[in-house]
């Protein structure tokens, strides 16, 4: 991981505190909806809060193949250096 990716992994884990309300050890394999256990609705304002800080739109049909945080990374990197 690179230090940008690990920034960006950093303030992610940062954002999701509050819908990690079983306390998951959040690490790059992580599977947010699955492992974290939250539904579509906290995905979405999740996906929000990371729009807003991050300054990016990431379009739903991006959004439906990221899984993992690792996959999150990639998208908000990738998003980030396309501004």
């Amino acid at each position: 991981m690179t230090p940008e990716d690990k920034a960006i992994f950093d303030k992610l884990a940062e954002l999701l505190g509050p819908f990690n309300e079983k306390g998951v050890e959040l690490k790059p394999e992580t599977e947010i909806a699955v492992d974290l256990a939250i539904d579509s609705v906290s995905v979405m304002d999740f996906v929000m809060e990371v729009e807003d800080h991050f300054d990016i739109d990431i379009p739903l049909n991006v959004l439906s193949d990221t899984h993992t945080m690792n996959d999150l990374v990639g998208v908000v990197k990738a998003r980030v250096n396309k501004a």
